[in-house]
């Protein structure tokens, strides 16, 4: 509109000009080397504005000519600068769809029109990361990382292959090399962490946290969160060693994040142990109010050293009435009456829970208490088999996987602050459950099954003497009965033992050939006494017992060792106990 408005007025003052020039008419003479040129006003000037527009136009024509090679050049430039970038353009819609061929072949060309810009090699790398070659990959991004103007853009790259290629420690590198450069790049101090957290770099996690939230990258109370998780790992590694740093740090995590127990826990215990009982109670308490936890009730009935077990018992529903009505409380106050031995305290902390809906650790509490008061097995056992199914207790959970202990970062993503005390939507078998069942199905099969006959073994008496021919084993008679473990016992005579019926027949075993008959021996005055073989089973010192002895010596009976599974001698009904079911031990 301006343009517009000054061309007005410039014809206005030019139209003006000419209107005052026509109405004051006038000559001009021009002498020069005896010519005189007359002429009017008006056509002087027309004459003089011609002048100086073929001088205007005859400039033009002799710079042009002179710019002409100049001109030819840049239009060449420009051209083959459309044409690499057409290239580039090209290429990187190949690399979004996955195009390694095209995405090559793009780069290349992209490369030879535009030179050694910092886009074709970023190109040329990401082509070469989408076939597969790192090495290429890795040199395109080397160059990028040499040049101070694309080293950000190198970093990135460098740090990427090294992680495929489980160089952590070159990637580690990579990624302190971009947060120097430059601390508002948001990935570089995101790697940073995670690998200082999970190398337990508890002070360089903090300090590249800080970082991190000076730049933006990190929200203020997510910080707070990842902060008090690695003040209260520092807490744990110091608690040994430094007690006072630990204790300041962990203090200062309960401040940033007062539902966190491991930290209320750790902190209470050095103030317990420094004699600041009162102010380790407020911070139990505190935590308690925001989020209950057992090892908080378990810290707090052990705030004071030497204390009674009824001191624990009133300090446990003090503790309670912070959260009325919350299982937590009732459980505690439920262990610390059975400890006390008062068991209606127990039951009448338990009776809200039992009504409700029980869940595993509340069966478990009741199975304790009819097994140390009572000793009813009867109601034990009903307890436990009502734990099997109950509702699981809250454990300690990152990413969807549970944890025997608190940990500041997850195993599974890597994250810091992210585990959790709560009830896993799709809770696994309770491994206390799973001994329950087993227990009891072992106790079913001792009560069922009747345990195996002790194994009973001769004697072994001296070495045969080589010219005694030992006599055949004789065949059972019909009046004798065929045992079940395959051996002849005389009907006529009682067995020496007795011996338990086995719950399946066993077969017979395969029959011994007989030893090829030695020469007869030569008469002695006195006959000798039978070889006895090698310890051999009950079934044969049965079926040797029903021998007939030799005429003028009595009856020999074989001794018996006692057995590591003989049960001793037996009462007086001739049967064998049965195995006493063993007590279960889950407390």
């Amino acid at each position: 509109m301006l343009r517009v408005l000054v061309f007005i007025a410039f014809i206005f003052l030019v139209s003006a000009g000419l209107a005052w020039l026509a109405e004051r008419p006038g000559d001009i003479v021009l002498n020069w080397q005896g010519y005189e040129i007359r002429s009017s006003l008006m056509i002087a000037a027309l004459a003089v504005a011609i002048l100086f527009a073929a001088l205007a136009i005859l400039w033009t024509v002799i710079r042009a000519i002179l710019r002409a090679p100049g001109s030819f050049e840049s239009y060449l430039g420009r051209r083959r600068r459309d044409r690499g970038y057409k290239a580039l353009s090209d290429g990187m819609i190949a690399v979004g769809a996955g195009d390694a061929r095209s995405a090559r072949k793009a780069a290349k060309e992209s490369r030879t029109l535009l030179g050694a810009e910092p886009l074709p090699l970023l190109l040329t790398a990401q082509a070469a990361q989408l076939s597969g070659e790192s090495a290429d990959a890795r040199t395109a991004f080397e160059a990028l990382a040499a040049r101070p103007a694309t080293k950000v853009l190198g970093l990135p790259g460098l740090f990427i292959e090294a992680r495929r290629q489980d160089e952590h420690e070159a990637a580690k590198h990579f990624a302190e090399q971009a947060a120097e450069t430059a601390p508002k790049i948001g990935w570089a101090g995101v790697a940073l962490f995670e690998y200082q957290s999970r190398d337990g770099d508890w002070l360089g996690a903090m300090r590249t946290l800080e970082d991190a939230v000076r730049a933006g990258a990190v929200d203020k109370a997510t910080a707070q969160r990842r902060r008090a998780a690695l003040l209260t790992a520092r807490a744990m590694e110091l608690e040994a060693g430094d007690p006072a740093e630990a204790r300041a740090a962990a203090l200062e995590a309960h401040r940033l994040d007062p539902a966190l127990a491991p930290a209320a826990v750790i902190g209470a215990r050095l103030l317990s142990r420094a004699s600041d009982y009162r102010r380790a109670a407020r911070v139990l308490e505190t935590t308690w109010k925001a989020a209950p936890h057992p090892d908080v009730a378990d810290a707090y009935a052990g705030v004071r050293h030497g204390d009674s077990v009824r001191d624990r018992l009133k300090r446990m529903r003090k503790l309670a009435e912070l959260r009325a009505n919350h299982p937590d409380g009732a459980m505690a106050v439920a262990r610390a009456a059975i400890d006390a031995h008062d068991f209606a305290a127990a039951r009448q902390a338990l009776e809200g829970q039992v009504k409700a809906g029980p869940s595993e650790a509340v069966c478990l509490l009741m199975a304790e208490i009819e097994e140390r008061e009572h000793s009813d097995e009867g109601k034990v056992r009903m307890w436990l088999a009502r734990a099997i199914n109950a509702p699981r207790n809250a454990v300690w959970m990152a990413d969807g996987r549970i944890l025997d202990d608190w940990a500041p970062v997850s195993p599974v993503s890597g994250e810091v602050g992210v585990v959790a005390w709560t009830v896993s939507p799709e809770p696994p078998p309770s491994r206390v459950a799973l001994q329950i069942e087993a227990d009891l199905a072992a106790e079913r099969r001792m009560t069922v099954e009747p345990s195996d006959a002790p194994r009973i073994e001769a004697k072994p008496a001296s070495p045969p003497e080589p010219e005694i021919i030992e006599p055949e084993p004789e065949a059972p008679d019909a009046g004798e009965i065929v045992a079940d473990d395959a051996s002849v016992v005389s009907a006529d005579e009682p067995p020496p033992v007795a011996v338990a019926p086995a719950p399946e027949p066993v077969p017979a075993p395969e029959p011994v050939p007989e030893p090829e008959p030695a020469p007869p021996p030569a008469p002695r005055p006195e006959p000798e006494p039978e070889p006895k073989p090698a310890p051999v089973a009950a079934s044969a010192v049965s079926a040797k017992a029903s021998e007939p002895a030799p005429i003028g010596e009595p009856p020999e009976e074989p001794v018996i060792p006692p057995s590591p599974d003989d049960p001793g001698p037996m009462p007086d009904n001739d049967e064998p106990d049965q195995p006493r079911p063993r007590r279960f031990g889950l407390f």
